[in-house]
């Protein structure tokens, strides 16, 4: 079974920048939307941003505009999460999620992701 592996999060100070990937193991998967959501201290998860996986259309939480970046790297079957600037409102576990069936249409909610990886810890200082 295809699972999604996080990593790249670490402990940066603020202003500082990460790189977050995300790739499958076990194999290689066909997936419409890959998304990155998160989930900080005390709160509920929340949708950061996503990428269409065949036009690359790719959508963002107003909160990231401007500092973080998705893309995908079809060969390696990989999608990239770059963070740049990060504030310490930022801190979060950062968790990658993909939709394998129903299509590749906009959305924020977790519900309509249909695989997840475990998550990998990003932590802001002041």
């Amino acid at each position: 079974q295809v699972q999604l592996v996080e990593s790249g999060g670490g402990l940066v100070q603020a202003g500082g920048s990460l790189r977050l990937t995300c790739a499958p193991s076990g194999r290689a998967f066909s997936a419409y939307v890959v998304a990155w959501f998160r989930r900080a201290p005390g709160k509920e998860r929340q949708y950061v941003t996503s990428i269409s996986w065949t036009s690359g259309n790719t959508y963002y939480v107003d909160s990231v505009k401007g500092r973080f970046s998705i893309s995908r790297d079809n060969a390696k079957n990989t999608v990239y999460l770059q963070m740049n600037n990060l504030k310490p409102e930022d801190t979060a576990v950062y968790y990658c999620a993909a939709r394998t069936v129903g299509g590749s249409y906009y959305s924020e909610e977790d519900s309509r992701y249909n695989l997840w990886g475990q998550g990998t810890q990003v932590t802001v200082s002041s």
